[in-house]
């Protein structure tokens, strides 16, 4: 893999921080069903910081994922998190999409 597109890897990334002295969370996409913006094995990194790269999701969820990388960093304790609205909520609310996704969020090293 070259380095241009090693960069845009989030778990290269990751690499690359713990190799700085980061301490790092990696969210990954473990299951989707119905409509979800990101396939199940993407990845999302998170220092301790609260740097990020990569993505599992948009919006609001990606926000509360990045939160709770911070606890589990801190605790080192893996956690699973499932996010998902109805889809007749989610057109109330504006979104464009219902659907759930489950997350695993853990830290690295």
């Amino acid at each position: 893999m070259d380095d241009a597109t090693d960069t845009l890897d989030p778990l290269a990334v990751a690499e690359r921080w713990m190799d700085d002295g980061r301490t790092v969370a990696v969210a990954t996409v473990v299951e989707t069903w119905g409509s979800a913006p990101r396939p199940v094995g993407s990845h999302l990194v998170i220092d301790a910081d609260g740097n990020f790269h990569g993505s599992v999701s948009g919006g609001c969820v990606e926000g509360a994922v990045i939160t709770e990388a911070q606890d589990v960093i801190d605790s080192c304790e893996p956690r699973m998190l499932e996010f998902g609205v109805a889809d007749e909520t989610a057109w109330r609310v504006g979104l464009s999409c219902g659907g759930r996704i489950r997350v695993y969020l853990e830290r690295l090293g």
